[in-house]
């Protein structure tokens, strides 16, 4: 694995490289919460102009890095993304489908996770951020999720209102360490929170955690590998037993 992320460091490196002699924009495929803690890790004095990280929608996980600023470069360029909407050919009938059966089935076509983005689900419709070099081989061969037959076609309408949705939680926490607030808002045991954050299953705006100790600010967007993401708010108050009670947006 530490192999893996030190070829995709070089990798990185080579792309901003490249953006920068050659006067254009270079992309990457989309990564994930590791990899991109690993591109900040390989460029940690890239000026911020120099690169855009982006998935198709704002509040994305999963984002395509693109290297070069526009002004030296003399011209604007898209992301190579494209939102293709897979929908149940008969709503009555479907089967209720979730995040995993829209992946596996995506996944069961040969297509590499490299190639995609988020997937959002919204009344049993999926919107699926994808590279344009293999949205139409999308809506070309993926028919099926789960038992569901599904029509897939490329979209401009994204669903209406928010697409990435977020449900305020208050918590009560000893400290605003970073295990402790995983810990509340997963209604985890601290020990477990902490087994998470040694595993590297813990991220801070993309950036992996290693300190138990960590202490979040304000705004900071929190992902937890097999748990989900949350935006901690800060606190507002401390209960008569000394406890603080805090606020977070929790993604659902």
């Amino acid at each position: 694995m530490n192999d893996d992320i030190e070829l995709l460091k070089k990798r990185f490196i080579e792309l901003y490289n490249k953006a920068d002699r050659g006067g254009y924009f270079t992309f990457t495929d989309f990564l994930g919460l590791a990899e991109q803690s690993a591109l900040r890790e390989a460029l940690p004095r890239i000026r911020p102009s120099e690169i855009t990280l982006y998935g198709g929608a704002d509040g994305a996980e999963r984002v395509i890095a693109r290297f070069g600023n526009a002004e030296e470069v003399g011209y604007e360029t898209p992301f190579p993304i494209l939102c293709v909407k897979v929908e149940p050919l008969s709503a009555k009938f479907a089967d209720k489908l979730t995040h995993r059966d829209f992946l596996g089935a995506l996944l069961n076509l040969g297509i590499e996770r490299s190639t995609l983005g988020d997937i959002i689900i919204r009344d049993n419709v999926g919107y699926v951020f994808a590279e344009e070099k293999i949205a139409e081989f999308i809506t070309g061969e993926l028919l099926r999720v789960k038992r569901t037959d599904v029509k897939a076609t490329v979209t401009d309408a994204l669903p209406e209102g928010e697409l990435y949705k977020t449900e305020t939680k208050r918590i009560q926490i000893q400290s605003e360490r970073i295990d402790a607030v995983v810990a509340k808002v997963y209604s985890l045991s601290r020990d477990d929170s902490q087994t998470l954050i040694k595993r590297r299953l813990v991220y801070v705006n993309g950036r992996e955690i290693d300190s138990a100790s960590y202490t979040p600010k304000e705004g900071d967007k929190v992902s937890v590998r097999g748990y989900g993401r949350f935006i901690y708010r800060g606190f507002d108050s401390t209960s008569r037993k000394g406890k603080l009670n805090a606020i977070v947006e929790v993604y659902v």
